[in-house]
């Protein structure tokens, strides 16, 4: 049996409470075990990420704009020159941000749902005395 060296990649433990949906979950540790170690940046197509994922271009490109609203990722356009010296879109680079940050945003609106709700208990009691 060979060793295989690299073929793993490390994926935040809070990732589990930020309700990303299956789909978005799966696109975000490709991007995490496509992700150069240094820079936190890959450039998978949306070809190539539904290729490895079985999803379709629209779905990835669906689950990318999830993870990007939800600031887990950021995306910025490349272009690539060709031998002709034309100029073409190439795929998106993406950047994988840190977690913590949209941790603390989720748990402030966790925050303010809880203070509401309390807030509505209690002047529904205070109503009913």
């Amino acid at each position: 049996m060979s060793k295989a060296h690299g073929n793993f990649f490390s994926l935040p433990n809070d990732i589990f409470e930020l309700s990303l949906s299956p789909g978005a979950f799966k696109v975000y540790c490709y991007l995490r075990c496509c992700a150069n170690r240094k820079t936190n940046q890959c450039y998978p197509s949306y070809s190539t990420i539904g290729e490895v994922l079985d999803m379709s271009v629209n779905t990835v490109r669906k689950h990318v704009c999830e993870l990007g609203n939800k600031g887990l990722i950021r995306t910025e356009n490349t272009s690539v020159i060709t031998r002709n010296g034309l100029k073409h879109n190439g795929s998106l680079l993406y950047t994988i941000l840190d977690v913590r940050p949209v941790l603390e945003k989720a748990h402030q609106r966790k925050i303010q749902k809880l203070k509401l709700e309390t807030t509505r208990r209690n002047r529904s009691k205070n109503a009913m005395q």
